[in-house]
């Protein structure tokens, strides 16, 4: 067990420098995931209204909403799994995007 513990943390350290990539990774691929129910919702809200409010809110929320989210969630993120220790980041990475692929098959996205 000291054995996949110590393979656990020296895996996690290596990871350590890249945290901020790999929280802009997650923050994104959430937002692949949930982006079609985002969408739909958005849809539904603006049905009826005009074509061009349609297309401004559209461009709102696509190009600047889900940037802004990733710009500001992904360093929150980054700081959080800085605080996690090293054997448990990589574990905790690894849970997180097998998570994120289940939910996509669950979504039909892959």
């Amino acid at each position: 067990m000291n054995i996949l513990i110590s393979w656990f943390s020296q895996a996690g350290a290596w990871l350590t420098p890249w945290l901020s990539d790999i929280a802009v990774a997650i923050v994104a691929s959430l937002l692949v995931v949930f982006g079609n129910d985002i969408n739909r919702t958005l849809r539904r809200l603006l049905t009826g209204h005009h074509f061009i409010v349609r297309t401004l809110v559209f461009v709102a929320i696509n190009a600047f909403g889900y940037g802004a989210f990733i710009i500001t969630v992904s360093p929150w993120l980054a700081r959080q799994m800085r605080g996690w220790p090293d054997h448990w980041l990589f574990a905790g990475l690894v849970a997180t995007f097998v998570f994120i692929g289940m939910w996509a098959q669950r979504q039909r996205q892959i």
